[in-house]
Parts: structure tokens; C-alpha cells; sequence
């Protein structure tokens, strides 16, 4: 597919900074920390005439609440207005903090961690029962792998061989109430899905290049399922955000607003 310039890291940055102030709400470095992510697969891998066509790859946000990013990304599709993203968490908007499935461009609600991979897994199979060629890609968090629910996905869908699914573990180390690894302790991550016969492909999340040439060289059509592993740092693009597990929840003073656009300016 030819690339969309407009659809960059620094410009999704740019918009959930704004819409978070705009709002008053957290939920801030979990959206930043997935801006490469959703960059790649909307600028450049995921294929979508419109998003209403039915042949269309699927994108289900599991890790829910970094819903900014992909609201931004859908605006800079077109599919939503500026009149509709500066709605983001107002009343009566479809903007929530997590996406709903009654939003354009949205195929899934999502939102209940551990859940996204099974709909994906679902999807996935749905497409081969109906002949399609379509694609489904799923964003998780690492702290979504404490869930049981995941795992369960994981076996079947490695199971049925669904080349179709591409799972991207967003692997930025901490989660609502502290590190990972001192809730879960899931290391060496590679290994485990590994275990249960996934393709896996360590990247570094930040890097667009990488993201695109990667998910865009996977084996799609026959195989074992795929799953980037996709190491992230939580906040990224705002100093003080980074690794700071206060900006899971907090909103931004005035102060922190202003530095915050003068940093992802200045990374453009």
C-alpha cells in the first residue's frame, strides 16, 4: 500500500496531548506509548479502502484505554472530524476513554484487559471460514498477559494456524499499580509465546521503519500465528512522562501541557 505521510508519531503525540488537556483526563502515557505502533499500521500495513469495506483488515485496540492514539489516527484518515474529536470525553460522545464499536473506523469495544485477543483470534477465524484474505491485528499490553483469557487465545489460535493474526505486545514495562515484572513477572517474554508455537519478532517499538518492514514481510497466508513483541518505553516523547507511573491516571497542570508540545514539537 502507499504510505500516508500525514499519519506520524509526532502528530498522533501532538493530538493526544491536546485532547488529554482539552478533556482533563489521564490515561496519557499508555496512549503515547503506543503512537509508533499505530503510526505503522495506519500509515502504511493496514488495508482499509474504507472502513466499511468488508474485505478490510481488522485492528482491535485490546490495551483500551490508549484509545487517544487511535482516535488520532482516525482523524488523520479522515474518518473523524475535528468537530468529533474535540468531543473526547464529553457528554453523549462516542469518544470515550475506551473505543466503542459504534464509532466509525472502530470494529471492536474494548476495554476489559485480556479480552482483545480472543475477538481478534475470533475475527481471524471468521475471515478463513469466509474465504477472505483479510487480516486481523490486535495491540495488547504487557500487563494484559497476566490474564488467562490471553493464553486461552493464544492456544487456539496457534492451534487452527492462523497465519491471519498478528498480535503487537506493547511491552513498556509497568502497569496501573506498579512494574510488570513486580506484579507478573512474565520474562523472558519471547520464550513463552515461543512455547505455545507463535511466530515471534522482537522490535523496538519506537522505530517506524522497522514496525512497517516487519509487519508488512509477515507470512499471512498459511503458518503459525504472528506476534510482534514490541519494547516500548510508558510516556515516550514527554521527559517527565517517561516511565513515571503517575501519568497511567494523572492529567497535565498548564505547566506540563506547554513543555509537553515543546518536546514533540522539538522531536519532529
Amino acid at each position: 500500500m502507499t504510505p500516508d505521510v500525514s499519519i506520524s508519531p509526532t502528530v498522533i503525540r501532538r493530538i493526544v496531548i491536546e485532547q488529554s488537556k482539552r478533556a482533563h483526563k489521564g490515561h496519557i502515557g499508555s496512549a503515547l506509548s503506543i503512537a509508533d505502533i499505530i503510526a505503522a499500521l495506519y500509515s502504511s500495513v493496514l488495508n482499509i479502502p474504507t472502513p466499511e469495506d468488508p474485505n478490510r483488515d481488522r485492528m482491535v485496540l485490546s490495551k483500551g484505554h490508549a484509545a487517544l492514539a487511535l482516535y488520532a489516527a482516525l482523524f488523520l484518515k479522515g474518518w473523524l472530524s475535528q468537530e468529533e474529536l474535540d468531543t473526547f470525553c464529553g457528554d453523549a460522545s462516542w469518544l470515550a476513554v475506551h473505543p466503542e464499536h459504534a464509532l466509525r473506523g472502530i470494529d471492536f469495544s474494548t476495554g476489559s484487559l485480556g479480552q482483545g485477543l480472543s475477538i481478534g483470534t475470533g475475527a481471524a477465524l471468521a475471515a478463513r471460514l469466509q474465504g477472505s484474505s483479510r487480516r486481523v491485528f490486535t495491540v495488547v499490553s504487557d500487563a494484559e498477559c497476566n490474564e488467562g483469557s490471553l493464553w486461552e487465545a493464544v492456544m487456539f489460535a496457534a492451534q487452527h494456524q492462523l497465519a491471519n493474526l498478528i498480535a503487537i505486545v506493547d511491552l513498556n514495562g509497568q502497569q496501573a499499580f506498579g512494574k510488570t515484572h513486580q506484579i507478573l513477572n512474565l520474562s523472558p517474554m519471547k520464550q513463552r509465546w515461543q512455547a505455545f508455537g507463535w511466530n515471534v519478532i522482537e522490535v523496538d517499538g519506537h522505530d517506524l521503519s522497522m514496525l512497517i518492514d516487519t509487519l508488512n514481510q509477515l507470512n499471512t497466508q498459511s503458518g503459525p500465528p504472528h506476534v510482534l513483541i514490541a519494547n516500548t518505553v510508558f510516556g515516550k516523547g514527554v521527559s517527565y512522562m517517561e516511565s513515571q507511573l503517575k501519568w497511567h491516571y494523572w492529567p497535565m497542570s498548564d505547566e506540563e501541557y506547554q513543555q509537553a508540545l515543546q518536546e514533540i514539537a522539538g522531536a519532529a
